[in-house]
């Protein structure tokens, strides 16, 4: 039986989670065709991100978790938003990495 580990050099296996700013997203929807797991247009024209039950999470700055197989579409949705407010961090220090504020 092999045990696989976190290597936390790479950083691929890290908890991330994201979340969307409301007062900047400009309801293009472009995040919801990249991810529909993970975001959604609400009644009000913007987005907000899901629970992982599907449930819409639309308390301001709300997070998700990221699932690893679609963190690809969640960075591109994220590189492709025209409000540019949608934001991944790492779960264990906060920190942005990918999104407006990603250093």
């Amino acid at each position: 039986m092999t045990v696989q580990h976190e290597a936390p050099s790479e950083g691929a296996a890290e908890a991330l989670e994201v979340w969307i700013d409301q007062d900047l997203c400009t309801g293009d929807g472009i995040c919801a065709q990249y991810a529909p797991e993970v975001f959604e247009l609400d009644i009000d024209g913007l987005a907000y991100v899901k629970s992982g039950e599907d449930e819409l999470l639309q308390a301001p700055g709300a997070t998700t978790p990221v699932p690893l197989p679609l963190l690809r579409d969640v960075v591109d949705s994220a590189k492709e938003c025209p409000g540019d407010c949608i934001h991944v961090r790492r779960v264990s220090d906060r920190v942005e990495v990918y999104g407006p504020d990603a250093g």
